[in-house]
């Protein structure tokens, strides 16, 4: 069941696209990282996602809900942690989320309850301070339980680690990974391909307002290498011999070992050579770029 679906989204501000007929899908209880550099479009996506902007063009659906149409229905059903979350600084938690808890007519006895458990869940069950004195990573945390408080079906996450410390980073995709354990499909945007690795199943890349690539981390890695020909290492007992087949376009030797540029995977060859010249090898392996380098390549340097 797609929980999220986009047909031809589109935000335009003064003649320029931010975001750029994007069209994808999220299904049930995925975690979907949405990657791009600052001011690739991540956060208007996720304001029309939420029905916080109204589209330019397209429409967004949220479990079959079309958010423009019917965005209080859609809201009913989702929770949203923005970058840099606000609140009231001279209440406490358990206030702002009270306060809070009332644009989903929840009756007080029920809000309390949920709200006791938010506040311990995201570790801030012994904290009575007003949150103007919060750290970022304590109001991040209560963004978080805001974004929780009724229940909802699909979380919308908008860079949920900008700013955190190493440990409230851990901390938080410990919660997301707990989230996403309970059946809920979670939405989370960032500029930090790192971040997204540790919590997410699927991402989409978003370049200058377009989806550039979409699927598990190895598809999109498969599909946005631009690098042509094979990488191979190869490693003998003894001093490497220089290798004779003509795919090979170019290589590094030193002593045991060599780098080779192939125009295609040529392990055979290689080993049906160093067979018959008489060199016992041990290793052999295509050597694949990594999805960080290939992602600055193509977002940062490419087009």
């Amino acid at each position: 069941m797609d929980m999220i679906k986009t047909e031809n989204l589109t935000k335009t501000y003064d003649g320029v696209n931010a975001v750029d007929g994007l069209e994808l899908t999220v299904g049930k209880g995925e975690v979907y990282g949405f990657i791009g550099p600052n001011g690739a479009g991540k956060t208007t996506t996720i304001g029309m996602m939420v029905g916080l902007i109204e589209p330019s063009a397209g429409k967004c659906f949220v479990r079959d809900v079309d958010v423009t149409r019917n965005p209080l229905e859609a809201k009913r059903i989702t929770g949203y942690l923005p970058d840099g979350v606000g609140f009231y600084g001279n209440l406490t938690a358990r206030q702002n989320l009270k306060y809070f808890s009332r644009f989903y007519a929840m009756k007080d006895a029920d809000a309390d309850k949920r709200i006791g458990e938010l506040i311990g869940y995201v570790g801030l069950g012994k904290v009575e301070k007003p949150v103007g004195s919060y750290s970022r990573g304590m109001k991040q945390r209560l963004g978080l339980a805001q974004a929780l408080l009724n229940d909802p079906e699909v979380v919308f996450l908008d860079e949920p680690t900008n700013g955190l410390d190493p440990q409230g980073v851990v901390q938080f995709r410990n919660i997301i990974k707990d989230i996403s354990k309970q059946g809920k499909t979670i939405f989370f945007s960032s500029h930090i391909l790192e971040e997204v690795r540790h919590v997410c199943n699927t991402i989409g890349i978003i370049s200058k307002g377009k989806l550039i690539a979409h699927g598990t981390p190895d598809e999109v890695r498969k599909k946005m290498s631009k690098s042509e020909g094979v990488t191979i290492v190869v490693k003998v007992i003894g001093d490497m011999p220089r290798l004779t087949d003509p795919r090979i376009l170019q290589a590094t030797y030193n002593n045991g070992s060599a780098i080779l540029q192939a125009s295609e995977d040529i392990r055979d060859s290689i080993s049906d050579e160093l067979y018959h010249k008489s060199f016992r090898i041990r290793e052999l392996r295509v050597e694949e770029r990594s999805l960080e380098e290939i992602f600055l390549e193509s977002v940062y340097r490419g087009d």
